[in-house]
C-alpha cells in the first residue's frame, strides 16, 4: 500500500522546462512512478533528444515545444488534451545581470516566464485537470519556485557579481509561492491541490568544477552541509505529485538543505 502511494500508473504528467538541470530529473521521476509525460520547452531540438533517450528506455512521453508564454499556442495545446492528472510549473526565462545592468524588460520577462505563464498553463489546464479530478480522485499542480523567494542572497557568498542570484528571480519566485496560495485556495474544493517546491542549491556540476571555493561557501552555507544532487529533488516531487500527499495543498516546501531554516 505505501508503494502505491507513490504510483502514477494511468496518469498524464505535462512538466515545462523539461529538458533544463532539474526538469529532466522530475521528468523522469514521473515517468518512473508510471505516468505518460509530456515534456515542453522552448527549443524543439534538446527536448526531442530528451524524448528519444526516454523512448528508448522504454518510457512512454511526447514533446511539446512551445513557449508557455505564448497564451495562444498554451491554449490550444491544452484545448486539445482531455485530462491531465499532474501539472509541473517548472519553466523560467531569466538572463543573469547585475543590478546596475538591469532593465524592466528583464523584471517583464521573467515574472511573465513563472507567475503569469503559470497561471495561463493553469488556466488552460483546468478542463484537463477537473476531468481527471473526476476519474481519480485528484489532479495535482505542483510550482517550482526558489530559496530566495523566501530570503534574501547573503553577497558575502557570492565572490563574483555574475554569481549572485539576480533581482528578478526572486521577486518573481516569491509571488509563484502567493499564486500558488491563491489557486489551492480556488480549486482545493474540486480535488485540485496545488502546491509548491522552494528548491536551495542544486548547482550544475559544471558550476562545482569551475569554482569549487564558490561551490564550498554554498555548501557551508546549508544545515547537511552539501550541495544538492539534482536527483534528490524527484522525491520531494513525487510527494506532491502523488496520492502520498492527499491532505496537502497550498504548501511551500523547501528542499534546500536546511538553507531557511536557520
Amino acid at each position: 500500500m505505501t508503494a502505491d502511494l507513490f504510483r502514477l500508473d494511468g496518469s498524464t504528467a505535462f512538466v515545462s522546462g523539461a529538458a533544463g538541470h532539474l526538469g529532466r530529473v522530475m521528468a523522469l521521476a514521473l515517468a518512473g512512478a508510471g505516468a505518460h509525460v509530456v515534456l515542453n520547452g522552448r527549443d524543439p531540438e534538446p527536448l526531442a533528444a530528451f524524448a528519444e533517450e526516454l523512448r528508448r528506455a522504454g518510457i512512454s512521453c511526447e514533446c511539446a515545444a512551445f513557449d508557455v508564454t505564448d497564451t495562444a499556442r498554451v491554449r490550444d495545446f491544452f484545448a486539445r488534451r482531455e485530462r491531465i492528472d499532474v501539472l509541473v510549473n517548472n519553466a523560467v526565462t531569466m538572463a543573469p545581470k547585475p543590478f546596475a545592468a538591469l532593465t524592466p524588460e528583464d523584471f517583464t520577462t521573467t515574472y511573465a516566464s513563472s507567475v503569469s505563464a503559470a497561471f495561463e498553463v493553469v488556466r488552460a489546464a483546468l478542463p484537463g485537470l477537473r476531468r481527471a479530478a473526476t476519474i481519480a480522485g485528484e489532479a495535482r499542480i505542483v510550482n517550482i519556485a526558489s530559496m530566495y523567494a523566501l530570503i534574501s542572497p547573503d553577497k558575502r557568498i557570492y565572490a563574483k557579481p555574475e554569481q549572485a542570484s539576480p533581482f528578478h528571480y526572486g521577486p518573481a519566485k516569491a509571488a509563484l509561492l502567493q499564486l500558488t496560495r491563491h489557486l489551492a485556495a480556488e480549486f482545493g474544493r474540486e480535488n485540485i491541490r496545488v502546491n509548491a517546491l522552494v528548491p536551495g542549491p542544486f548547482p550544475k556540476r559544471q558550476i562545482m568544477t569551475d569554482d569549487p571555493s564558490f561551490a564550498g561557501r554554498l555548501a557551508d552555507r546549508t544545515m547537511l552541509g552539501r550541495l544538492g544532487a539534482a536527483d534528490e529533488i524527484a522525491g520531494p516531487l513525487l510527494f506532491l505529485a502523488t496520492k502520498a500527499s492527499s491532505y496537502v495543498t497550498g504548501a511551500c516546501i523547501a528542499v534546500d538543505g536546511g538553507w531557511t531554516a536557520w
